[in-house]
Formats: C-alpha cells, sequence, structure tokens
C-alpha cells in the first residue's frame, strides 16, 4: 500500500513509532515503513510512502448478527490495543475514524502473483489523457490503475487490524492551535474549549462504536456547530455546567442570526440508551452501551481511558 505525503509530518512519526522498543507494541497496531520514494509532482518534490501490508477497509455492518458483533469486538479489542500504545509513548492520532483503520491481509503475502488475481481480478488500467489532447507533465502518471475490490472476503476473523494515516498527529503537550477533523466527527472540546489533548482519541472509538452497531453517524453536521451541539446533548448526557455559559452565546447568536431558536431533543433516557434498547440482546453486546457512554462523555477528564475500555470487553483476548 502506498500513501502520499506532500510534508514530512507522517514521516517522521511512523519512523517514531517504528524505532520504539518492542514491548511497547506500537509496533504490532500501527502500519510499517518499507521505503519511501521522491517523485517529481507539479508542486515539487512528493514523499511516497510505502507500507508492509495489504489492506481492506472497515465498513459498516449491514446486519447485526452474532459473527458481526464478535468481529466488532475483536476489531475494538485491537483498536483500543493501538489507542493505548501510541497514546503511551506520548501520541495521540488526531484522526481515528474507519477510514483509518483496515484489516490486515497476511495471507496474500504467501500468494504468488496468479493467485492474487485470482483472488482480487486482474488489474484494470486506463490511459491517462488529457481533454484537450495536450500531453501529459512528467509529475503526472501515464495510467490509472482502479482499486481492487474483494466483496467476498470472510477472513475478517482471522485478521488484525491497523491504524493509518498520521496526517493529524501530535505529541501529548504539543497540541495543534486547531484539529483538522470532518464535521461529523467534531469531538466536543474543540467547540467549547480552546484546548484539547489525546483523548481525542477516545471519543472518535465512541463514534465509530456507534456507527458500527446502528449502521449511521451519531449526528449530522449541517455547516452550524449550533445544530451539532444540539445532537450531542443527550446522546449520552446532558451539557456539562462548565460549558453553559458559552452555549446559551451560541444560541442567543443563532437566534440573532436566524430568528428562531433550534430543536434541542430534551428526554429522560440519551439518545444511545433508546437506540441500544432496540438491537436484539446479545451477551456480546452488552458491555458496548457502558463502553460508548464511557468513550463519548463531554468532558475528557470524564471518559474512560483505553485500558477502561479493553476492561469492559471481558475475557476477549489476542488471538
Amino acid at each position: 500500500m502506498t500513501v502520499e505525503s506532500s510534508e514530512s509530518k507522517e514521516l517522521q512519526m511512523l519512523e517514531y513509532l517504528k524505532n520504539r522498543p518492542r514491548e511497547e507494541l506500537s509496533s504490532n497496531f500501527v502500519v510499517q515503513l518499507l521505503i519511501i520514494l521522491l517523485i517529481k509532482a507539479r508542486m515539487g518534490l512528493t514523499s511516497v510512502l510505502y507500507l508492509n501490508y495489504l489492506v481492506l477497509r472497515l465498513t459498516r455492518f449491514s446486519q447485526i448478527t452474532t459473527k458481526a458483533l464478535t468481529i466488532l469486538n475483536q476489531m475494538l479489542y485491537f483498536l483500543l490495543q493501538a489507542v493505548k500504545s501510541i497514546h503511551s509513548v506520548g501520541v495521540c492520532h488526531g484522526d481515528i475514524s474507519c477510514r483509518n483503520i483496515a484489516f490486515t491481509c497476511s495471507n496474500l503475502w504467501h500468494k504468488t502473483e496468479d493467485e492474487l488475481f485470482s483472488v482480487i481480478g486482474c488489474p484494470e488500467v486506463e490511459p491517462l489523457a488529457r481533454l484537450d489532447g495536450t500531453p501529459l507533465g512528467d509529475e503526472l502518471p501515464k495510467e490509472l490503475v482502479k482499486a481492487a475490490e474483494w466483496t467476498e472476503w470472510i477472513e475478517d476473523d482471522e485478521e488484525d487490524i491497523r491504524i493509518f494515516d498520521f496526517e493529524e498527529i501530535f505529541f501529548h503537550g504539543q497540541e495543534p492551535e486547531k484539529l483538522a477533523q470532518p464535521g461529523l466527527l467534531s469531538v466536543p472540546e474543540t467547540i467549547f474549549t480552546d484546548t484539547f489533548d489525546d483523548r481525542v482519541d477516545l471519543c472518535r472509538i465512541g463514534y465509530m462504536i456507534y456507527a458500527f452497531l446502528f449502521t449511521i453517524w451519531p449526528f449530522w453536521y449541517l455547516g452550524e456547530d449550533v445544530f451539532l451541539v444540539c445532537q450531542l446533548i443527550n446522546l449520552v448526557e446532558k451539557l456539562p455546567a462548565e460549558w453553559e455559559s458559552k452555549w446559551r452565546l451560541m444560541l442567543m447568536g443563532f437566534k440573532l442570526k436566524s430568528g428562531h431558536d433550534p430543536i434541542i431533543e430534551d428526554d429522560e433516557i440519551s439518545k444511545v440508551q433508546r437506540k441500544f434498547a432496540e438491537l436484539e440482546p446479545d451477551p456480546i453486546i452488552e458491555p458496548l452501551l457502558p463502553m460508548m457512554e464511557g468513550l463519548m462523555r463531554f468532558l475528557p477528564s470524564s471518559r474512560l481511558s483505553a485500558e477502561d475500555a479493553l476492561g469492559m470487553l471481558g475475557n476477549l483476548s489476542a488471538k
């Protein structure tokens, strides 16, 4: 797998994690760097990082079955171990999501080229050409290769997962002024405070559990933080008293601009608990409710640690 990077930040972090002692486990959960190539691109030299594994990206389950829940628990075990290990060396990933976590496909390392293509199909290649017929510059490839698909892959209970994409990574104590994050995955402290730390990873894991179980993200982002907060309130709990004053100011600003108040859900039972009650009872699923609630707490100081969340998975152990 290759990852293009126009900056050296990801490379520096991969090298840092690669050089940590084996007993710190980070190398067991983070992609490993093979080689680095520099290629000429339109904006200058671009680093191309070659990673030593084949991946299948995580997707949400279309149906909650016992096997799906078992796989989910396994994924959570490795994901929580990964976050625990990088946090233990003072590093925050900063962008935990389904896009940046993938299964390994270790069995393919022992396949011949013909055996590999018999599984995923032959590469589909198309020449790259400009619409106006002018020649391509040296910075552009001559061909495009379609990403392989493997819809019948069933080895998800045999493989591990790895974290990749370290563009937003930072060291504890060296947090950036602003965290680049998709609106759908915004963590509340980045809205209500001027500070954040590695506990943003924990909140994002909570969002992932919700998405896997309910096949939908916990909230929609409509371009306004006010709408986002309205959905966050009572997702797990009420807004903390510490943030009430800023919330009132946000509501006043919204009403001045729109002429009306936003709709805020006010139910005695949290949205997570209501959604959870709709699922078929299963012993495998029981620990996931308190885990989700603990990881998605408003205040970072109130959130579960990765180690505490691991304890909630019961006696699930690594293969």
